[in-house]
């Protein structure tokens, strides 16, 4: 049965260009491909969360622009409920300009455009929403007040708040005191902690360091390593898939859309896991932020055949 997720924040198209080597500062590189998709962190996970099985409202804004209407129509096909989508007619929508290497890592530069004035009050009567939620999804690509005021109104609510840091950036400790799942990588533990995570090691510690400051469970996502997972019924590196990645763009919010389907149908945290890793390797075997997110049928697949 499909469980009610309400995700909080950006939208951003991406303009891609696929090209050898990631170029160093001052270097043109030539030879690229180029593709358009749609993107932005709080898009990207709604739009894997709809497509692992969930049932999708998504509380952001768009610009009054080609990119904005492209991105609407993207939404409802995927079946999420848009209701709650503002459109700016001063701001342009955000834009995300990437490049893409030959072994799928990425380099990112982000104008937010519209995203940076989703404000508390558009949050606040977004409330009806967040009162039938099971899972709150949030990350950093929004206004710090809009996330402040969006946990206050999850934690009054009794619905669980599962917050992926990123991009890294310090958090205040009553807002991190109201996360029920921090999603962090290596780079936002170290942001977060001042821990460098390189190792299981590290990840414990700087699990540990999250875990005091509040929050109930740490997942730390570890790459192709799998992720370092603290909660009170699970500790430990949890691995994850082999795949031969192409592009990992959004696989990070590929793997948060399908843990907050798992967590909202009450799966256990093991589980969960193992369910949100094949749908983020699915996810790095094809181009695109949206375009690479996995349908349920096809993780469900992946994972019959392991």
């Amino acid at each position: 049965m499909k469980q009610q997720i309400v995700v909080i924040g950006s939208s951003n198209t991406d303009l891609i260009v696929k090209a050898p080597r990631i170029p160093k500062p001052g270097e043109t590189i030539l030879g690229g491909r180029f593709i358009q998709a749609a993107g932005g962190k709080g898009a990207n996970q709604a739009v894997a969360a709809a497509r692992a099985g969930g049932q999708v409202s998504l509380i952001a804004r768009i610009g009054e622009d080609a990119f904005g209407a492209e991105a609407l129509s993207g939404f409802q096909a995927d079946g999420i409920d848009t209701a709650w989508i503002r459109k700016d007619a001063v701001h342009a929508s955000g834009i995300a300009l990437i490049v893409v290497d030959g072994q799928g890592q990425n380099s990112i530069a982000v104008a937010p455009g519209a995203n940076e004035h989703l404000s508390p009050e558009e949050v606040i009567a977004a409330a009806e929403a967040i009162d039938q939620a099971s899972i709150m999804v949030l990350q950093l690509e929004i206004p710090m007040p809009s996330i402040e005021t969006a946990t206050r109104l999850a934690a009054d609510r009794g619905v669980p708040v599962l917050l992926n840091p990123a991009p890294a950036q310090a958090l205040p400790a009553a807002l991190l005191e109201q996360v029920s799942i921090l999603t962090p990588n290596e780079t936002e533990v170290e942001s977060l902690t001042g821990i460098p995570v390189s190792d299981e090691a590290s990840a414990r510690r700087g699990a540990h360091a999250l875990r005091d400051r509040g929050v109930d469970t740490v997942i730390i996502t570890l790459g192709p390593r799998g992720v370092y997972c603290l909660s009170s019924s699970l500790e430990g590196l949890v691995t994850g898939f082999s795949v031969q990645a192409v592009d990992t763009t959004a696989a990070g919010d590929t793997f948060n859309g399908a843990l907050a389907v798992a967590l909202a149908e009450d799966v256990d945290l093991s589980e969960a896991l193992r369910f949100a890793q094949a749908a983020a390797a699915l996810s790095v075997t094809m181009e695109g932020a949206q375009p690479s997110a996995p349908l349920r049928k096809t993780i469900e697949r992946f994972l019959a055949d392991d």
